[in-house]
């Protein structure tokens, strides 16, 4: 008994010793606890940034004064901050935005943002969180940030369009004034953007200008291209200029080749427009005057001797125009083809398929024995890297009959009468893109008057040629001019026959009917556009299209056409037309299409037709006819 005596008050003295030593760590842990909530409290009040926390709904919980003076508003708590800053809800959450920092502007201020996000269950309760956000002042960087973008210098090339042949039909008096009014205009418009100008030619300047004054002029449309026509003179068009700008380069010598290439696409798409080159954009204004013909036919003899320099080093010629072929592309490919022919080359046309309008040309030349026609398979067995391969009717990779066959030789050459576009084939030897040209079988009759031993073309080659020109003016009512003109009346020395001609073009009974009922369904969204809809089938849609949007252009009021139907292959393909009033190359382009001022196309994948009607409709909106 005496043992258990000793045993037991031994046993109450180890448990209150333990006792103690428990209330002496709860009492460190409580005031550990108090410092630390003390600490906490001390480091969010006082925090050099705007602090404040919020519930899983947005509700304020806390904030400390800066937050209060930030936003102005000493009563913010159980306010939702979704309502405060019109930050969005599911961001409160979202850790990793959280983490990297939100940039947010309130009340001209702006603020990049950085948070906390917690999540727990407290005991017998269910699961609440908070976002703890601190806002960093960053007013002072974004300032900085844009005063070096608007003072970021940016290079501007300005060339006048057909300089020579403004002063050779001006007399001596008012080729002065000319050539003086332009310089002063230009000079003034510089001046209005403090820019340094330049002039090392005759009619070509180079300006040095901050990019913000680049920013104004975009949201004027570079209204220096319509005040530089109201120069006066005595020739048959006004004085009008190619401006290229080239922005967001890396240094200086970038932003000028930026500017060069800006300035050799608004040159390649008939002058009288802006283009602005960024790292990886193209920018159009402008753009409104019919190209101006070249009297001057040097250039059709340089080519000319050029391409036959170039067939006589090639081991073969393989011809290819665009994707669903025209009388244009066609024309102009077997007349190219007579060039080789003459030169006794292996020559090759490609053509993957063909409508109705190019059966009898096709069967004929297929028939004479001298024309070889093949699809792509064939093409990509027989080119080697000596093949010369010639481009025709197009001037875009995406839209020729075989893209391989570009990376597959060494020698390319492009001819074509379609304006520029971004994406055209840049590593051509020999490029002749006129987009004055009525069309590019106009171009291919030129050449062939050059072409040395080539003096005369058989009748087929004649009637192709001129069919494909009949074509691209709609009978020689739009876009022709002089030399277009002289084509075709040397065509008809060769032997075209315009009947002839005017056969290939007859349609059956059938796709009148459809013409007709596709201009009947016209509508007209916007004053001088009418928009119709082939809603039917029809394996030749592309021809009916172009067709029906022609035949509108002879209804009065309208001054421009849209048509689209779908194809064969489910795409949605648009036809465009103009009477010279609206730029409709520049809408095609929007829609991945091209082509020039007054006719142009597009095809769009993977799109209903009522979706291209409306994206269609939201473009035209934008726009009006003057």
């Amino acid at each position: 008994m005496a043992n258990q005596g000793i045993f037991a008050r031994l046993y109450d003295r180890l448990s209150s010793g333990r006792r103690a030593r428990e209330e002496e760590l709860k009492d460190s842990a409580r005031q550990l606890l108090r410092i630390a909530e003390e600490a906490m409290d001390n480091l969010l009040s006082n925090n050099p940034y705007p602090v404040c926390m919020t519930n899983a709904d947005g509700e304020v919980l806390w904030c400390n004064q800066k937050f209060e003076l930030m936003m102005d508003d000493t009563d913010i708590k159980s306010k939702s901050i979704m309502d405060l800053i019109g930050i969005k809800q599911a961001l409160l959450s979202d850790t990793d935005r959280l983490e990297e920092g939100i940039e947010l502007n309130v009340k001209d201020r702006s603020y990049r943002i950085f948070g906390y996000y917690r999540d727990e269950a407290e005991d017998g309760k269910e699961a609440s969180s908070t976002t703890t956000l601190f806002w960093q002042d960053i007013s002072r960087e974004k300032a900085l940030e844009q005063q070096i973008y608007d003072e970021n210098v940016s290079i501007v090339y300005i060339s006048v369009d057909n300089f020579d042949e403004l002063l050779s039909k001006a007399s001596e008096e008012k080729r002065y004034i000319i050539g003086s009014e332009t310089e002063k205009m230009i000079r003034k418009w510089g001046s209005k953007m403090n820019a340094s100008v330049t002039k090392y030619r005759s009619s070509q300047y180079i300006m040095a200008v901050e990019r913000q004054y680049i920013e104004k002029q975009k949201e004027l449309k570079f209204s220096i291209l319509d005040e530089i026509r109201t120069i006066e003179t005595q020739g048959e068009f006004p004085v009008s200029v190619s401006i290229g700008i080239g922005v967001d380069g890396k240094s200086v010598a970038e932003q000028d080749e930026y500017a060069v290439a800006a300035l050799d696409l608004a040159l390649g798409r008939g002058g009288d427009q802006a283009v602005i080159k960024y790292d990886n954009k193209v920018e159009y204004y402008g753009g409104r005057l019919q190209t101006v013909e070249k009297r001057n036919k040097g250039k059709s003899r340089l080519m000319a001797h050029a391409l036959k320099r170039l067939m006589d080093q090639s081991s073969n010629v393989i011809i290819m125009g665009h994707h669903h072929p025209d009388m244009d592309a066609l024309g102009a490919a077997i007349g190219v083809a007579s060039i080789s022919k003459s030169m006794e080359k292996d020559t090759y046309i490609i053509m993957n398929t063909y409508n109705d309008s190019l059966v009898e040309t096709y069967k004929t030349a297929s028939e004479t024995g001298r024309y070889t026609f093949i699809d792509n398979g064939t093409a990509k067995e027989i080119v080697n890297r000596d093949s010369l391969v010639i481009v025709v009717d197009t001037n875009r990779p995406s839209l020729v009959e075989c893209p391989e066959l570009l990376n597959m030789s060494d020698k390319l050459v492009v001819l074509d009468h379609h304006r520029r576009t971004e994406d055209y084939i840049d590593n051509a030897l020999l490029t002749y893109i006129e987009a004055y040209a009525s069309s590019t079988s106009e171009l291919v009759t030129e050449i062939l008057q050059y072409s040395g031993d080539k003096k005369e073309i058989d009748k087929l080659e004649a009637d192709a040629l001129l069919a494909g020109m009949t074509v691209d003016t709609n009978r020689f009512s739009m876009k022709t001019g002089v030399r277009t003109f002289e084509a075709a009346a040397w065509l008809r020395r060769m032997g075209a026959d315009s009947s002839n001609v005017r056969q290939l073009f007859q349609t059956d009974l059938k796709d009148f009917k459809q013409k007709a009922q596709i201009v009947s369904s016209a509508s007209m969204p916007y004053p001088g556009m009418a928009l119709a809809v082939c809603k039917f089938p029809s394996k030749d849609v592309q021809v009916l299209n172009s067709q029906a949007a022609d035949e509108l252009l002879n209804i009065k009021g309208i001054k421009a056409s849209f048509v689209l139907g779908k194809n064969e292959e489910d795409m949605v393909v648009m036809s465009a037309r103009s009477l010279g009033d609206l730029n409709v190359q520049t809408i095609m382009e929007k829609l991945g299409g091209g082509g020039n001022l007054t006719k142009a196309g597009a095809q769009l994948k993977d799109v209903s037709l009522e979706e291209a009607e409306e994206q269609l409709k939201d473009i035209l909106k934008d726009v009006t006819i003057e």
